[in-house]
């Protein structure tokens, strides 16, 4: 996934690489998509192994869920939405990243 194809490169004063700010699009609910409160030791790529059988699909929960920001740690009792198709969920990013 190329979570950074939308952002604008720059130089910082040192020479090194600065992307600009990129909010990801939002994902739509369905029904059949899975809710849960976090425990304390929950992370995002464990919860795509679970529900996924793929760890490396961490970032459509992270996406859905408005997390990781810097770390796949989840802070205890936030309700967290597991959306229900990944693949659905990468493609409706994919989508909504080329309307921009």
């Amino acid at each position: 996934m190329a979570w950074y194809t939308k952002s604008d490169k720059k130089k910082s004063e040192t020479g090194k690489p600065v992307y600009s700010t990129y909010l990801p699009p939002k994902l739509e609910k369905h029904m059949e998509d899975i809710y849960f409160i976090s425990r304390r030791g929950d992370r995002l790529d464990l919860y795509a192994n679970k529900y996924y059988q793929d760890a490396s699909k961490w970032r459509i929960i992270a996406t859905a869920n408005h997390l990781g920001k810097g770390t796949l740690a989840v802070p205890p009792g936030l309700q967290i939405r597991i959306p229900r198709d990944p693949d659905e969920a990468y493609a409706e990013l994919q989508k909504q990243n080329k309307d921009r």
